[in-house]
């Protein structure tokens, strides 16, 4: 038993052994544990370090974020203002566009119609040139018709001084005799014939005194000029006509119209046609009376 107790049983030396090593790994298990623990403690701090830093940075994120939100608000702000600057640049061009059709429109509008203006400029230029070459033949035949005029009032003085002459022989060689049937038939003639050329003359020698205003003048047509549309009257200055009075034209007892004085002359007056049908409807001779 000595001996037992003096000798640790091997059994016991494998148990304690056993514990020690348990103990030993223990230690070594929680010394590893506490390293573990002590560098989980670390990388814990690092984190939150890192967080802290990460929250930082996420603020400054966040304002970032803030401040590129209020930007690119201007900027959509700017977007939308140059949207509606080129929408309004775009609705000007366009009326542009259609301001420039229209004044092309209105320039060949104006081209067409300066072409038909300049058509009848140069229509209207050789229209003069025409009636500048009526009217210089227009003058020459007036100059021909004056001519002819003159020569009728010669003509007519002429004629009124035979019978002027006639009628004074008339009276002085029987002042107090009286006709033989011979001659009165004879001077009954020549006064016919007198009365047929100048009707009214015989009722303007019977008085020394003017026409009245109010009596009505008659006479007869001398010459019809169908060219030119006016008569030559028998009528003159000296039996108060004037220039602007009007006539009625009588064609056997019928009227036919009326002629108004142009150009009045001593013993004769030049009329115009009041309508141009009128020349084919008068002649030589018939009867005018003035109209009041």
């Amino acid at each position: 038993m000595a001996s037992q107790k003096g000798k640790v049983s091997p059994v016991v030396l494998i148990i304690i052994l056993i514990v020690l090593g348990t103990l030993g790994g223990l230690a070594y298990f929680l010394q590893k544990e506490r390293a573990i623990n002590i560098n989980l403690q670390q990388q814990l701090t690092e984190v939150k370090e890192k967080q802290r830093i990460t929250e930082v940075k996420l603020d400054t994120s966040n304002k970032m974020i803030s401040t590129l939100e209020v930007k690119l608000k201007e900027n959509q702000d700017q977007i939308d203002s140059l949207t509606m600057d080129l929408e309004s640049e775009k609705t000007a061009k366009l009326e542009f566009q259609n301001e420039a059709q229209r004044l092309s429109v209105e320039l060949d509008q104006q081209k067409v119609l300066r072409s038909d203006l300049e058509k009848q400029f140069n229509e209207a230029k050789t229209q003069i040139r025409k009636s500048q070459d009526q009217l210089t033949q227009l003058e020459e035949k007036k100059t021909e018709l004056e001519e002819k005029v003159k020569n009728l009032e010669v003509k007519s003085r002429g004629l009124e001084a035979k019978v002027q002459g006639i009628e004074l022989g008339t009276i002085v060689v029987s002042p107090e005799a009286k006709l033989s049937a011979t001659k009165a038939k004879k001077t009954k003639e020549v006064k016919k014939a007198v009365k047929k050329a100048a009707p009214v003359k015989e009722e303007a020698k019977k008085s020394a005194a003017p026409v009245a205003a109010a009596a009505k003048l008659e006479g007869n047509i001398l010459v019809v000029n169908k060219d030119y549309n006016f008569v030559v009257i028998n009528l003159g200055s000296k039996e108060g006509v004037k220039a602007g009075n009007v006539f009625g034209v009588y064609h056997n007892d019928k009227y036919m119209g009326e002629v108004k004085v142009e150009k009045v002359h001593e013993s004769m007056s030049a009329a115009g046609l009041a309508s141009n049908n009128m020349k084919d409807v008068i002649n030589e001779g018939d009867k005018v009376v003035q109209k009041l």
